[in-house]
């Protein structure tokens, strides 16, 4: 099923993509997107924020609405002029393990790599007070997101770890799945997001009918962050949380630049894009969205390579493409990652 979404998507997103911020400045100047999420999410306020870092040098980088993380891996695997996507990321776990013997989505995987790993986003289980563990929604009706979303990816892979049987998957939006929960038609929900988070704000929610599942079984430590969501983080839950999370990263593709035109410039955009945010992370904190605050460029997720191109625009002597007046100036898989680190620090101490 997941390969024949991912074959589909790319004629889905040449019909209907972009919500985008900007155009192409020129002919000449390579279009360049970065695939995000829906109008009023996360995703797409820190792809502007990228945007905005590109548009000081001159450079334009559309920002794309979608769905999510899997929309985001399919665009920057498959549609031409999509060089960024934010994605969770478990999704590199996920497509293993519900695609294992599909040699396809094999090489789809060995062919993304890590711009830079994001801000953690928590995942909530809201259930019915009677339902005391993960273990226990097996036989329940449970909303695990809609297709394509960073919620049904990582509720689908978490109940596929725990082995949780006889759960009757319902796929709705968690904004829809609250009210249906309340109203006695599901047992429980997933939703993926940063706490707190807007939705279990306010007084709407019963804390002696609902509550947020713990989520403390160790499966799921070897793909997931430990979490804790803290005690009045929602006015429903008065006690700590333990929890698991997922990390947001910005996501590229591994570029040959002796293959063709196309990955030459694209591997210069992605060393551009890599120079700009590194350059500027303290004006990303400062005045980018919040969750800026919260990101740590050295906690790269099990999983994940860095691009070459990535490491090429952290060099301290690299000199992104800038015709802005007021530019801003600019193995295994864990030795492979290591010369990032030490690429980072070199950078971030010259800050």
């Amino acid at each position: 099923m997941l390969m024949k979404m991912l074959a589909v998507l790319p004629v889905v997103l040449s019909l209907s993509l972009p919500l985008a911020v900007a155009v192409p400045a020129s002919a000449a100047e390579l279009e360049k997107n970065i695939m995000t999420g829906g109008p009023t999410g996360t995703y797409i306020k820190i792809g502007g924020d990228i945007a905005g870092l590109g548009k000081a040098c001159g450079q334009t980088l559309n920002v794309v609405e979608s769905a999510g993380s899997l929309e985001n891996f399919s665009g920057v695997r498959n549609r031409r002029n999509t060089q960024f996507g934010i994605v969770q990321n478990d999704v590199l776990e996920y497509l293993k393990t519900f695609e294992a013997g599909d040699a396809d989505i094999q090489q789809a995987v060995r062919g993304v790599r890590i711009m830079f790993p994001l801000y953690n986003e928590e995942v909530h289980v809201l259930a019915r007070t009677e339902i005391k563990t993960m273990a226990d929604l097996s036989g329940r009706k449970v909303a695990v997101g809609v297709k394509d979303s960073g919620t049904y990816l990582t509720s689908s892979l978490m109940l596929d770890i725990l082995q949780i049987k006889g759960v009757q998957k319902v796929e709705v939006n968690p904004d829809k799945a609250l009210p249906q929960l309340q109203s006695g038609e599901i047992d429980a929900f997933f939703y993926v997001a940063g706490a707190p988070a807007s939705l279990f704000q306010g007084d709407a929610i019963d804390g002696a009918k609902f509550h947020l599942v713990p989520i403390t079984e160790a499966p799921l430590l070897a793909t997931y962050i430990p979490a804790k969501i803290e005690p009045g983080t929602y006015a429903f839950q008065q006690q700590p949380v333990d929890t698991v999370a997922v990390k947001a990263v910005l996501m590229t593709f591994d570029y040959d630049k002796n293959r063709n035109a196309y990955h030459r410039e694209s591997c210069k955009a992605v060393a551009d894009f890599s120079s700009y945010i590194i350059s500027n992370l303290d004006k990303l904190q400062t005045s980018g969205h919040p969750k800026w605050k919260t990101v740590d460029l050295t906690a790269l997720p099990p999983g994940w390579k860095v691009g070459v191109c990535v490491k090429e625009g952290l060099a301290a002597d690299y000199k992104p493409t800038c015709v802005a007046s007021a530019a801003t100036p600019a193995s295994d898989e864990g030795d492979e990652n290591d010369d990032y680190l030490k690429l980072l620090k070199e950078r971030l101490k010259k800050q």
